[in-house]
């Protein structure tokens, strides 16, 4: 008997998804450059959705009156990023997804096409991400991560990391020790802009909804090594995030204080997801009390 594979048929080559929380600025500003330096130039077949998470500016109207060709889904409360991204991700029929932060710029450099190239022509890898600056041209870190083990976290803390930066033992949280001017694998990339492959993430599953804010990337990213796709960094394709605008250093001091919070209790979540069992308990508790320490600073 001859076995047959059917190939699925997608609506879309790839579909950008878009969360936003009270950014209108930064968001018309994301949209703006993506059509102009993205949209108005590939030949792809693409979907761009933005789920508003229950703002209270003007973002849904900015949407509609200069946007009209956003595909807009509205939330009526903030669900958070892993839930408000999955709402579209569980509608998705591309063949891509990229998820995009609402303070990222698309600039000449911004060539989506080409990220979909390699993954067409690298099934095993089943994330990869642009390099993902600041405005000054430095890298945004967040974007080329290793694994944040109990010694990788604590070389971090520590600023070993910062002291060795070229060393595998204590450059680990940023893999700072590879070349990031050239393509590689990487543990994890930051969701700010990370394009997924459909396919793989049906077997991988959507974001993990207890990360309600941070660690999401992560989780995901470690997720899809375990089920054997490779996770990769393409830094010729580039974006420019305009980092803690739609996050940490919002203007709202309320909303900012919020975000940080919700920063330090992702640390403890991933910890007991991902390494509880693994570890003698007085490990979570020293994390615990560091945690503490860190948000009673705030």
């Amino acid at each position: 008997m001859t076995n047959v594979t059917i190939k699925k048929k997608y609506s879309h080559d790839l579909e950008i998804i878009i969360v936003n929380f009270n950014s209108q600025f930064w968001l018309r500003k994301t949209l703006e450059t993506l059509q102009d330096f993205y949209l108005s130039k590939t030949k792809k077949k693409v979907l761009v959705t933005v789920v508003d998470n229950g703002s209270e500016d003007d973002s849904i109207k900015i949407v509609k009156k200069d946007f009209n060709w956003v595909q807009l889904i509205e939330l009526k409360e903030n669900l958070g990023f892993s839930a408000a991204n999955n709402k579209a991700l569980e509608l998705s029929t591309a063949e891509y997804a990229m998820l995009v932060n609402s303070d990222v710029e698309f600039i000449e450099n911004s060539n989506l096409d080409i990220l979909l190239a390699i993954m067409k022509k690298n099934p095993e890898i089943g994330v990869i991400t642009p390099r993902v600056e600041f405005k000054d041209g430095t890298i945004d870190p967040a974007c080329h991560r290793g694994e944040p083990d109990p010694w990788t976290s604590l070389t971090y803390f520590s600023k070993l990391s910062a002291l060795f930066p070229n060393s595998k033992i204590f450059g680990e949280y940023h893999q700072t020790y590879k070349n990031q001017f050239e393509p590689h694998q990487i543990d994890a990339c930051s969701g700010a802009a990370m394009l997924v492959r459909k396919s793989a993430m049906d077997k991988v599953g959507v974001l993990d909804e207890r990360f309600f804010m941070y660690a999401e990337d992560l989780d995901w990213c470690k997720r899809f090594r375990e089920s054997g796709f490779v996770v990769y960094f393409f830094p010729a394709v580039v974006v420019i995030h305009h980092k803690h605008k739609s996050g940490i250093k919002n203007a709202s001091q309320k909303i900012a204080r919020k975000t940080r919070m919700h920063f330090y209790d992702t640390m403890l979540q991933y910890y007991d997801k991902h390494y509880r069992d693994a570890y003698p308990e007085f490990v979570r508790t020293l994390l615990r009390y560091f945690l503490i320490i860190k948000k009673g600073a705030l």
